[in-house]
């Protein structure tokens, strides 16, 4: 799925500088030689060898061979997410304790599941989870779509009693009124894309009442890219980094709109694999009445904002 070595995920930065100026490591060399470091100090793991290093903004994974298996290893210099990233780490050892497909952190010699390395430039955020051997969710697999229906409402049910005040946080200028987050959308982002959806949304707006549901942590970013599959069955929903504080049906609209993008190539997810989606979804969490006319908003507000500025040959405008 990635080459080996050292690149990038989604930037054109050539990666060797990119290594040496967000983390100071001087090549890939080096930086399997902290990395061997760093997991013999803090987790008393013997690195083996290393196959991959793949840089994303402020973040890196690295693939790495050891005498616990094959693991993933991925760090942070963003100083000021470090408890949050903590946080998130331990979330997803509470949610494997439920038995929620994901991937859970290993403990640290000293019982932590995020360990903060010093780099030699500045520290850095670190975890470390078992390597899952499996492929992206194939949108066109049916049986697999409804499982990672039944996988998302596993998980919000999971998550719906994991009150981490760490994560329970609403960004600045943020609210959690859907209506009223619609409405300033509408009145302030609207680029004027699509103004036949943007006026059907207002339609539907105008006749939805207040949301009978609570807010709770939610994945945020359940797509194909983030869900491991063997075959049809769903091996683990990773990438856990976006997760918010928000309503069960926005996380499941952005997933009918989102569920066939991977990494660079972005694409509508079709009508019937959202019908399958949700089939799936039902199966373990029905919605409520609100939350189905909430859903059609939802979904065409998410659409919309997907719609790329210029020209849009995958046809997101045409989806709506």
């Amino acid at each position: 799925m990635f080459p080996l070595g050292l690149s990038m995920l989604w930037e054109s930065t050539e990666p060797r500088r990119a290594l040496q100026d967000r983390f100071g490591l001087a090549g890939f060399d080096d930086a399997v030689n902290w990395l061997t470091k760093g997991l013999a100090q803090a987790w008393a793991i013997d690195v083996e060898a290393c196959d991959r290093i793949i840089i994303s903004d402020n973040n890196a994974i690295a693939w790495v061979r050891t005498n616990q298996g094959a693991l993933v290893a991925k760090w942070s210099r963003a100083q000021d997410q470090f408890v949050r990233f903590t946080a998130i780490s331990d979330m997803l050892q509470a949610l494997h304790e439920h038995g929620v497909l994901v991937a859970p952190p290993l403990t640290s010699v000293d019982g932590q599941h995020r360990v903060i390395i010093d780099s030699g430039s500045s520290p850095l955020s670190m975890t470390v989870q078992p390597q899952i051997d499996g492929d992206l969710l194939d949108t066109t697999d049916e049986t697999a779509v409804r499982q990672a229906g039944a996988c998302l409402a596993t998980l919000h049910n999971a998550l719906a009693s994991h009150r981490d005040s760490r994560l329970i946080e609403i960004a600045p200028g943020r609210t959690l009124d859907l209506r009223q987050r619609i409405e300033t959308w509408l009145e302030v982002a609207d680029t004027g894309t699509a103004p036949t959806a943007s006026a059907r949304l207002r339609d539907q707006l105008a006749s939805l009442p207040q949301i009978d549901t609570e807010p709770q942590l939610i994945h945020n970013d359940y797509r194909a890219s983030n869900i491991l599959t063997a075959g049809s069955e769903i091996l683990a929903v990773i990438d856990f980094d976006d997760v918010a504080w928000d309503y069960c049906i926005a996380d499941l609209a952005n997933a009918f709109v989102l569920l066939s993008t991977r990494f660079t190539n972005w694409q509508p997810t079709p009508a019937s694999v959202r019908d399958t989606l949700l089939e799936g979804y039902q199966s373990v969490r029905p919605l409520t009445r609100l939350e189905h006319q909430w859903l059609q908003a939802l979904v065409l507000w998410r659409g919309i904002t997907a719609i790329p500025a210029g020209e849009d040959p995958a046809g997101w405008a045409n989806a709506l």
